[in-house]
């Protein structure tokens, strides 16, 4: 399939910008379906603002009591750790780790 290059308008600022036939190659080997929908200054500009905002939810830790935020719901039945208890349960060993001898799996 030949490409050419292709003149399309961005939807924030309404300058025309150029999709070129590299940058369509470029999309059908990624399988994107849809064109780019705004130009490169305005690409930018949306991706270095940083404005996400996480949702913080007020919990109480399931290990020491104290009330901390969370950045996710929380799910009923699975326990909610702060940050001091979750970097203490991080970096002690656990019983389950990966790295212990199991009988049936193959050493490598």
């Amino acid at each position: 399939m030949a490409y050419t290059d292709r003149t399309l308008i961005c939807i924030d600022c309404g300058a025309e910008f150029v999709f070129t036939a590299g940058e369509q190659v470029f999309f059908h080997d990624k399988q994107f379906v849809n064109d780019p929908k705004r130009c490169k200054q305005c690409k930018a500009k949306r991706s270095s603002s940083g404005s996400r905002v996480r949702a913080e939810t007020r919990t109480t830790c399931s290990a020491c009591g104290e009330e901390t935020t969370v950045p996710f719901k929380p799910t009923q039945g699975r326990p909610v750790l702060c940050r001091s208890c979750f970097s203490k349960r991080q970096a002690a060993p656990s019983a389950a780790s990966p790295n212990t001898a199991d009988p049936n799996v193959a050493q490598s």
